[in-house]
């Protein structure tokens, strides 16, 4: 189906987890009712995403809003959760490829000289955003070894637009920020505010020794911007609480992960992954309180531990399944319309490969942990 744009009303495109409301439908994404929907489509290989260093593991992803230092618009920011060893947690790298597949390294983080607190040291995760003034701000949940046993509660990195550490934000409420969206109101001389909404994923987990804890979170931390400064932090507030979570053998953690705003602002979706499901939280943007484990939107169906979530133009969710190698795509009202195999590879098949995943127009690109590429369908 084909819904024609009213000219009248401007587009504004929803790339990764940020929210850029968008005010018609296009096309490109499924219709249909059939939740054994294969899309067509053609998958293509944009570029590898390990750096000079070896990193591995690509979780994090997210489009460049604007050019600003070292910054190109339309660029793709990916982090790497794993070390050249392999180890989960050690990653420390940001790559920048273009559309077209030129790849370049934007930052490498020392975990020796951070100007603040990072509780662990450095292990770069899928929350990743870049704000319009060039701000990247990246989550750490670090290990020392590879394991959940040695995890720590990490913080958010701030990263200037040349790729240097310029502030850690960290604290209770921070504590293995796993997933991240960004209300961006800032303007491109970096002045403005924004609003993170993080997902936590080590409340309680590492304690817990591999038995599923419901204590992980959703919190917003809300900034204000300068050209000149780093982001201000003026409040952190719990809107979602009692996720399920636990760590796991060959996932680290496993708890809330995938983040996106709704195009009017008014829910916050969320990959609660052990419950396969994907649910909202109420008025995400203004609520002083917890909506904890928030409202169910789809549970099971194609959902197989759903991990990487994002919004389509016509304001579908995209979910990346950790556990078969699917992208499912589901209605604002719950439907299950369709699923695409991304990734065929391990065993079982798709197992542990797909993770980040945003939206440009028609386009959806994808980091594949099992190939270390950034990877395209359309």
């Amino acid at each position: 189906m084909r819904l024609q744009c009213d000219p009248r009303i401007p587009a504004l495109v929803r790339v990764a987890s940020t929210l850029l409301a968008l005010s018609c439908l296009v096309s490109g994404f499924a219709a249909a009712e059939s939740p054994a929907t294969n899309l067509p489509h053609t998958i293509a290989t944009i570029a590898s995403t390990v750096p000079a260093n070896g990193d591995i593991n690509p979780y994090g992803i997210f489009v460049v809003p604007n050019t600003v230092g070292h910054l190109v618009k339309g660029n793709l920011l990916i982090s790497n959760f794993n070390a050249a060893s392999n180890q989960q947690g050690t990653g420390t790298t940001i790559m920048q490829i273009s559309p077209g597949g030129t790849v370049s390294q934007f930052a490498q983080i020392d975990a020796s000289a951070l100007p603040g607190a990072c509780t662990g040291g450095i292990g770069l995760t899928t929350a990743l955003v870049a704000l319009r003034g060039g701000w990247v701000i990246v989550g750490s949940l670090p290990t020392a070894d590879g394991t959940a046993a040695t995890a720590q509660a990490g913080c958010l990195l701030v990263l200037d637009p040349m790729g240097n550490v310029s502030e850690t934000i960290y604290g209770t409420l921070i504590n293995g920020p796993w997933d991240m969206a960004v209300l961006d109101h800032s303007t491109v001389s970096g002045g403005g505010t924004a609003a993170l909404f993080v997902t936590n994923v080590l409340n309680g987990t590492v304690a817990a020794g591999g038995s599923v804890v419901n204590q992980g979170t959703v919190v917003r931390v809300d900034l204000t911007l300068s050209k000149s400064a780093p982001p201000f932090v003026e409040a952190m507030t719990v809107i979602g609480s009692g996720f399920a979570e636990r760590t796991d053998p060959a996932a680290l953690v496993i708890g809330p992960t995938g983040v996106a705003l709704s195009p009017d602002g008014f829910s916050l979706y969320v990959a609660d992954s052990l419950n396969n499901r994907i649910v909202a939280i109420p008025y995400p943007i203004t609520r002083q309180t917890t909506a904890h484990t928030g409202i169910t939107i789809t549970k099971g169906g194609s959902l197989n531990d759903p991990l990487g979530l994002t919004v389509a133009p016509n304001g579908d969710i995209l979910t990346a399944n950790g556990d078969d190698g699917y992208m499912v795509q589901t209605t604002s009202d719950g439907l299950q319309v369709a699923k695409t195999l991304l990734d065929s590879s391990g065993d079982p098949p798709g197992s542990g490969a797909l993770f980040g995943l945003v939206t440009v127009g028609q386009n959806v690109y994808y980091v594949d942990d099992a190939t270390n590429t950034l990877n395209l369908f359309h």
